[in-house]
């Protein structure tokens, strides 16, 4: 009896290594809270109306969530005395304040009906108003595997080296989202959510100014658009000065994403490099003249994402405030 005792606990043990993402399925409030995606789509149109900025302030704050801990919502936590939280790292600062309000009001929400109260977590309800932001904004609606729990530990110390940056290369990019189990596919289709939102001109002003001593200018950057950026980020701007990413269609959630970098138009390195690196270029290539192939894709990728890192049992639990830890 001792050895089938001894033989299950391993076997639990392993089965647990999958055991956070098979903990999320459709569906999973259907018993405590049925109607949490539509009071939280709500909340999410209502915020929409009131400023577009809610759509790319709730995507970004889902990645950033996503690479730093996992999806548990540790990026939405408040600094204490005692500590500083991931979202007053200086790599989040330049979250917009719209994502955090989206995620706190749709809390409040669904804990205002009584067979809901404490029963849905932040990391789910972020979750949902990513895919809503989305749909939105043209993109493609999908749908959301829930059962996260929230996180218990959100350091800024944790968030150092844990997102990619501007100047990366392919294989940097390649590596770090391989590092959570996203393929070259999943971070093309992810990257493409730089089809919205806003840069401030100093995450890019090395590509107008200072790309190299032969070469001030990125030569990879389409001519017009480089004279364009410089326009609207001249040297010394105030660095609260903030441009859209896709001048094209910035409010649109689209595959104009990717006719923009085979014209130059890519904003960051870390974009553009997706067409200059052979690897990646067929890709692109491919989803700026089929739109139906990237929904396919991003579906697919922000589903990957959306498993990373998930917290299940005593790692987490439902936080009563998603700026606080219980």
């Amino acid at each position: 009896m001792g050895q089938l005792t001894l033989l299950v606990s391993v076997l639990s043990v392993s089965l647990c290594l999958f055991c956070a993402s098979a903990q999320l399925r459709q569906n999973y409030y259907s018993n405590v809270c049925p109607n949490v995606e539509n009071i939280v789509k709500n909340v999410v149109t209502q915020k929409f109306q009131q400023t577009f900025v809610t759509v790319p302030a709730t995507l970004r704050l889902f990645f950033h969530d996503c690479f730093v801990e996992g999806c548990d919502a540790s990026v939405v936590v408040a600094s204490t005395a005692g500590n500083t939280a991931e979202k007053d790292h200086p790599d989040n600062l330049s979250l917009a304040g719209d994502g955090f309000d989206t995620v706190i009001k749709a809390k409040a929400a669904v804990d205002a009906i009584p067979s809901c109260k404490n029963k849905v977590s932040c990391a789910d309800i972020l979750a949902i108003a990513t895919r809503d932001v989305i749909s939105l904004a043209g993109g493609p609606w999908y749908p959301v595997e829930l059962g996260r729990l929230d996180g218990l530990v959100s350091k800024a110390a944790n968030v150092e080296g844990r997102l990619p940056k501007p100047t990366f290369n392919l294989n940097q990019l390649n590596s770090m989202f391989a590092s959570h189990g996203l393929s070259q596919t999943d971070m093309i289709a992810l990257s493409a959510a730089h089809t919205l939102g806003f840069s401030h001109c100093n995450r890019f002003s090395n590509r107008i100014y200072n790309f190299s001593p032969k070469s001030p200018v990125d030569p990879t950057l389409n001519k017009q658009y480089a004279s364009q950026l410089q326009a609207n980020c001249p040297r010394n701007v105030n660095p609260l000065i903030a441009i859209n990413m896709d001048p094209v269609t910035p409010r649109t959630f689209d595959n104009v994403y990717f006719k923009n970098l085979q014209k130059g138009m890519g904003l960051f390195t870390s974009d553009q490099v997706l067409y200059t690196d052979s690897r990646s270029k067929s890709t692109v290539d491919l989803w700026a003249n089929n739109p139906k192939a990237f929904q396919n894709a991003f579906k697919v990728a922000i589903t990957k994402l959306g498993r990373v890192g998930v917290k299940t049992g005593r790692n987490g639990n439902i936080r009563f405030d998603c700026g606080r830890f219980n």
